[in-house]
C-alpha cells in the first residue's frame, strides 16, 4: 500500500464557516424586493427596517459560525470535507465524535463521512473497543498492531505504536510483529492475544486449543471483545488504505513491504 505524507496528498480542510458572503446576498435581495413592492416615500423608513433585520441574520449567522466546530480534516482519494460542505447528517456525526471521548476527527473519520449512518454506527462501535473494551490497554493495542501488521495499515500502526508503548507493550515485540516475524518472549496474556489475531486473520478461524486458551483467561465476553478488537480495526485499515490516508507531515513510513 502506498501511503503518502500530507505534503504530497490533498490538503486538509479547516471546518471555518464565513457568512459574510451569506450576508451580502441577503442584504442584496431584500433591498430589491423593496424597492419593487413600495413606492418611493416609503422605501427610506422601510430599508432602515430592512437593514435592522439583517443585522439581526448577521448576528444570528456570526453566532452559528462561532458555535461550529474548529478542527481539520486530512485524506487523499476522498477529499477533506469543509463545515460548509457538510450535510446535516454529515454535521451531525462529526458533532457526535468531536464530543466524545475522542474529540478528534483524523484517522477514518474524513472516509466515514461519505456515509454518514454508517460512519455514525462504525464510530460506536470504535468508542467502545477504544474506551470501553474489557481487554486491558496492553493486550488490545498488541490486537491492533497485530491487524495493521496483517493489513499494512501505515496510519493505524503509526498512531498506534506509541499508544502500544505508553500501555507497557515491550518494544521488541512491536519490532518482531512490524518486520512480520513471531516474537521470542512473550508473557503467557500476550501470547494468547497474539496467537488468537494472527490465527483469526490469516486462517479466518481459530482452533479449538486458542479458542479454549482465549477463553479460560479472558472469559467470553474477553474473546468477542478481541473479535470486535480485530474486525473493527480491520475495517479501519481498510478505510484509511482505500484512501491513501496521509501520515502528518514529516512522518516516515513505519511498516515496510513484506515477502509473500
Amino acid at each position: 500500500m502506498r501511503v503518502m505524507p500530507s505534503g504530497a496528498g490533498r490538503a486538509s480542510a479547516i471546518l471555518k464557516p464565513s457568512p459574510t458572503k451569506d450576508r451580502r446576498d441577503i442584504a442584496h435581495l431584500l433591498d430589491a424586493a423593496i424597492c419593487r413592492a413600495l413606492p418611493w416615500k416609503d422605501i427610506i423608513m422601510t430599508r432602515k427596517i430592512a437593514c435592522v433585520a439583517v443585522i439581526l441574520l448577521a448576528g444570528i449567522a456570526a453566532a452559528m459560525a462561532a458555535d461550529a466546530p474548529q478542527f481539520k480534516l486530512r485524506g487523499d482519494r476522498f477529499n477533506p470535507l469543509t463545515w460548509e460542505e457538510m450535510s446535516q447528517e454529515q454535521r451531525a456525526l462529526v458533532e457526535h465524535i468531536v464530543s466524545g471521548p475522542r474529540g478528534s476527527l483524523n484517522g477514518p473519520f474524513n472516509v466515514m463521512l461519505r456515509s454518514p449512518e454508517l460512519g455514525d454506527r462504525l464510530q460506536n462501535v470504535g468508542e467502545y473497543v477504544i474506551f470501553k473494551n474489557s481487554l486491558s490497554d496492553r493486550l488490545k493495542e498488541l490486537a491492533i498492531l497485530v491487524t495493521a501488521r496483517a493489513w499494512t495499515a501505515q496510519y493505524v500502526w503509526y498512531a498506534h505504536h506509541s499508544l502500544a508503548m505508553k500501555a507497557g507493550l515491550p518494544p521488541a515485540i512491536a519490532e518482531a510483529i512490524a518486520a512480520g516475524k513471531r516474537p521470542v518472549k512473550m508473557e503467557s496474556d500476550d501470547e494468547i492475544v497474539y496467537k488468537f489475531t494472527r490465527e483469526l486473520i490469516n486462517t479466518k478461524r481459530v482452533s479449538d486449543a486458542t479458542f479454549a486458551a482465549a477463553k479460560a483467561r479472558f472469559g467470553e465476553r474477553g474473546v468477542v471483545d478481541l473479535i470486535g478488537t480485530i474486525g473493527y480495526y480491520q475495517t479501519v485499515a481498510m478505510l484509511v488504505d482505500v484512501d491513501r490516508y496521509p501520515l502528518p507531515d514529516g512522518a516516515t513510513l513505519p511498516l515496510r513491504a513484506l515477502k509473500r
